[in-house]
């Protein structure tokens, strides 16, 4: 997702083989449409200054994020009004327009969470900007200095970890979710939260809360970041070597770090892939403590990362083993452990061993994985279709979507907005689903939809799907 969520599945750029590129939206983009009404349709969005369009990046709450061939990030859809979205992308409302970055070189890469942006160079550098309790504020530290096998609940207290720290503005009005508030201060599994739908709307934090801006986030020498995840309030790199670092907020354990450490405001290098402890009698210990047969543990845990996803306050993390990792905040079952609990160190979904995945994406409480051969599950919130079963039942374990639409299809890329998914075929079809008050599913309407629908368009040839919070962008081509 935007936390994208938003969110989608990680992937190289195709090489241009066709026309030129075309870059579509729907949904709330409140500074490029009249009165802020919801774009329910597919409607093309043209780039000017002789440039045009490469990729496209989902965005944030409010304004939508792409790149162009020249190398520029390009953001558009913001208003004055519209308060962290006007400020995290750069003020720029109905003309898409490149973002002041503070270099010269070519963005390959971008993501935005609820507050917050980072951006790839073609050197692998990052820098980012937004909320100043996502933007890391001192070096990076290459060690784990949170070891030890066990989860140990530490919320509340502060890190003696130096580089490690309570944010004040965590306790206080820069919630991410204005009726969740106390999100992340409480240890109890079963929180409540209030209404759903007044989730997000209403939140509105003061300029002060904001870092202006761009930063070069240090990593140390030598590490070059391929790809970066947004979440609520987290922000996630992964390297060319495969490892996966975090920072921001952690009260969930969506940073991987065996904690709940409410801020940590450096990089720190997550342990994704851990062997797991051998029992007396053969069996192994997976990293949240539980027991799996040999067989299926040496099968799970792969050598590398190579794709990472942030929702609102969990995290996902594919091997290249095809094996998915899950951490953080558990309530609704997005973790897809068969539980509520929070998780607080990658730990391998079990139901999915033995499905190679190839792709995943990750909304506010919800997950969606696809499989090397096509096949879609989900799992984790669902109260508004979402998880595209035909039901608004939350699913603790991944659930196959097995639907009319979808049978026989093959999916070949998926992406998560807040509450709504967007998935492309290997024909060249989009198929959306979930929440839809703003019209970000395309479907001409703004009906909330709990099975797969199609999106009508027709004159040119999909590449890439990306979802921000409330919209979503297509990358096509023409024929």
């Amino acid at each position: 997702m935007a936390t994208n969520g938003g969110g989608g599945v990680q992937r190289e750029a195709e090489a241009a083989v066709g026309g030129r590129n075309l870059v579509y939206v729907w949904g709330y983009l409140p500074g490029a449409s009249v009165e802020k009404s919801p774009i329910a349709a597919p409607v093309e969005i043209r780039l000017g200054g002789g440039d045009s369009w490469k990729d496209v990046c989902g965005g944030g709450c409010g304004f939508a994020m792409a790149i162009s061939e020249s190398g520029k990030l390009i953001t558009w859809g913001s208003a004055d009004d519209e308060g962290q979205s006007y400020v995290a992308s750069g003020k720029h409302g109905e003309i898409p327009e490149p973002f002041p970055l503070p270099t010269e070189a070519s963005i390959v890469r971008a993501a935005a969470g609820w507050a917050h942006c980072v951006s790839v160079t073609e050197a692998g550098e990052i820098y980012t900007w937004g909320w100043k309790e996502c933007v890391p504020s001192s070096k990076a530290v290459s060690d784990m200095a949170f070891g030890g096998g066990s989860q140990k609940d530490t919320s509340g207290r502060q890190s003696s970890t130096a580089t490690e720290q309570v944010s004040p503005k965590s306790q206080s009005s820069n919630s991410a979710q204005a009726s969740d508030k106390k999100a992340g201060e409480e240890i109890s599994k079963r929180r409540k939260t209030s209404s759903t739908k007044q989730e997000l709307e209403s939140m509105a934090p003061g300029d002060e809360t904001f870092t202006l801006p761009p930063c070069l986030v240090n990593l140390g020498p030598g590490v070059r970041i391929s790809t970066v995840a947004a979440g609520g309030r987290h922000t996630l790199a992964l390297s060319d070597m495969g490892q996966v670092w975090g920072w921001g907020y952690g009260g969930e354990g969506q940073l991987g770090l065996g904690s709940r450490i409410k801020m940590v405001s450096s990089p720190h290098l997550i342990p994704c892939i851990q062997p797991p402890s051998l029992r007396k009698d053969g069996t192994l210990i997976g990293n949240n403590g539980s027991i799996s047969s040999a067989m299926q543990m040496s099968k799970a845990p792969g050598s590398c990362v190579k794709q990472i996803a942030c929702g609102g306050r969990h995290s996902a993390v594919l091997t290249d083993s095809g094996a998915l990792h899950t951490f953080g905040w558990g309530l609704y079952g997005q973790c897809g452990h068969g539980n509520t609990n929070d998780q607080l160190r990658p730990t391998c979904v079990s139901s999915l061993v033995g499905n190679a995945i190839g792709g995943i994406a990750a909304g506010l409480w919800h997950t969606l994985c696809v499989t090397v051969d096509g096949h879609v599950y989900t799992f984790g919130g669902n109260q508004f279709g979402q998880l595209g079963t035909g039901t608004e039942h939350a699913e603790t374990v991944p659930r196959l979507l097995d639907c009319p639409g979808l049978k026989e299809k093959h999916v070949k890329m998926v992406s998560s907005g807040a509450r709504h998914n967007a998935v492309l075929t290997d024909d060249g079809q989009v198929f959306s689903w979930g929440w839809n008050k703003y019209g970000q599913l395309g479907l001409g309407d703004t009906i909330d939809r709990n099975i797969p629908s199609r999106v009508s368009f027709e004159g040119f040839v999909p590449k890439n799907i990306a979802c921000g919070w409330w919209h979503t962008l297509l990358l096509a081509e023409e024929p």
